[in-house]
């Protein structure tokens, strides 16, 4: 696929790193050329020094044959102009924005074919929000990712001695945790991957585990390795009142104690007229140790370092959990230190690239890609396709699980059957009340009926492309 990517930011270089990485033919702009040189030493991409907006800017980068427009520079204003553009002068099929206001949302009329023609809206700051937020709903977890309508979740989750399902095989998970139906789809151990999952493989403690299940499910497994009494999330201590803290406090007061620590004092003040009273809103420096002790940090169940400095959150968060807090996560925009720090004192290291690259993901892959996930800081990934055609036409549908041909070390977790009507269309919101979508956690013998949503953990992603092909269908079906 040919895509025009605009902004070598560290939204626009994350993304461009995870499309090269599947041999797409990228072009990145920017109007900094010594960023874009870096950059083209480190990645096998094409770059074009100027101001995107430009329709000669966008014609020296391929935009007449480009398959995509992803727009990342730093300005709303930039990303929407240079979508109407290529899509009014250019016809570029997809053009996605990076838009930070939330006045621009998808269905928005002002994004239509008449408006900015935006075909998909990116939000790194709310992409964060929902992800912390799925961590504060299910505590103990390293990440919570949701499929086909937030029916089935996909976790990862540290195993800890005393876990009803640790030191014990696979084989046995049925007996342990009974009328929950699970699957391990990977265990990494000392951050390898265990090559093959069997019923004689064993959890370990340390092992980091992903479980697919039904969400419903989701906080009996996180009890089953970690320990049966997983304590609910409560309070909450914020260092950092940017756009992710406001938004993260909006979205959480009803529900949690909470605390924000800011260090500027005109953002304090913005900060206390945006939020309810029983927000605390502290100005000082989220690093200074007598600070955290005076308000209580041994108290807390988590503490989240979200200001615009790495190395703040790493020295905050470590601070935090050397007084005591219970859990301790990290926003941390440079991937080297989030490889650094991810496990060790601090739980949880999060990058805002990160958070956004399936979204985009799901418009580059090959098939009717509903959902795709990056794991593993984008070593592994996880994508809901839903299944289309027939036997005949499609290598997935009609087939058993071991019969697809999927590549080593990739499994199909789950299927969600009934989402969809016979022709093909999606059911609405009152016939899925009526009658509600089946979870189906695999097995081999399963076989994949078509209009399944099909969830499958792909290992490694030079994979993906062998996973696709499996949903694709012959022309005949197309015609």
């Amino acid at each position: 696929m040919k895509i025009v990517i605009l902004g070598a930011g560290r939204v626009g270089e994350s993304v461009a790193e995870s499309l090269v990485s599947e041999q797409n033919d990228i072009t990145l702009i920017d109007t900094d050329p010594e960023r874009l040189r870096v950059l083209q030493e480190r990645l096998d991409l094409r770059t074009v020094v100027g101001n995107g907006i430009q329709p000669s800017v966008l014609r020296d980068a391929g935009i007449e044959d480009a398959d995509m427009l992803i727009a990342c520079a730093p300005m709303d204003e930039t990303n929407l102009v240079v979508c109407k553009v290529a899509k009014d002068s250019f016809n570029v099929p997809t053009t996605i924005a990076r838009v930070r206001s939330p006045e621009f949302q998808d269905g928005s009329p002002l994004l239509g074919k008449t408006g900015f023609a935006v075909d998909q809206v990116i939000c790194p700051e709310q992409s964060v929000t929902a992800y912390i937020r799925k961590l504060i709903e299910y505590p103990e977890a390293l990440q919570v990712l949701e499929f086909a309508h937030g029916l089935v979740s996909l976790i990862a989750v540290r195993a800890v001695a005393g876990g009803p399902m640790v030191q014990h095989a696979l084989a046995e998970i049925p007996n342990l945790v009974p009328g929950v139906d699970m699957r391990i789809v990977a265990i990494y151990r000392q951050d390898q991957a265990l090559t093959a999952l069997d019923g004689t493989t064993r959890i370990e403690p340390g092992d980091e585990v992903f479980v697919l299940a039904a969400t419903e499910h989701i906080n009996t497994v996180l009890g089953a390795l970690r320990r049966i009494d997983v304590r609910p999330t409560r309070r909450l201590m914020l260092a950092g009142g940017g756009k992710v803290g406001l938004r993260l406090a909006r979205e959480l007061h009803d529900n949690y104690e909470i605390k924000i620590i800011e260090a500027f004092k005109a953002r304090c003040e913005y900060l206390a007229t945006e939020l309810p009273n029983k927000v605390l809103v502290l100005q000082g420096d989220s690093t200074d140790e007598e600070l955290l002790g005076d308000e209580n940090v041994d108290q807390m169940d988590l503490f989240i370092a979200l200001t615009s400095d790495d190395e703040d959150n790493i020295m905050s968060c470590l601070l935090a959990k050397r007084l005591g807090a219970r859990r301790v996560l990290a926003l941390i925009n440079r991937r080297a230190y989030a490889d650094l720090v991810q496990g060790t004192t601090i739980d949880i290291a999060i990058s805002p690239a990160h958070a956004v690259i399936g979204e985009l993901l799901a418009f580059v892959r090959r098939g009717d890609v509903a959902a795709v996930h990056s794991l593993r800081r984008g070593a592994a990934e996880a994508l809901e396709a839903i299944v289309r055609g027939d036997r005949k036409t499609c290598r997935m549908a009609g087939r058993r699980i071991d019969e697809v041909g999927l590549p080593p070390g990739a499994q199909v977790g789950a299927i969600v059957r009934g989402l969809h009507r016979a022709d093909g269309s999606e059911r609405a919101e009152d016939e899925l009340e009526v009658s509600a979508p089946q979870v189906i956690i695999a097995h081999h013998d399963t076989v994949v009926l078509p209009n399944d949503h099909v969830i499958i953990f792909v290992p490694k992603k030079r994979m993906v492309r062998q996973v696709e092909k499996l949903f694709q269908v012959s022309a005949t079906f197309l015609f």
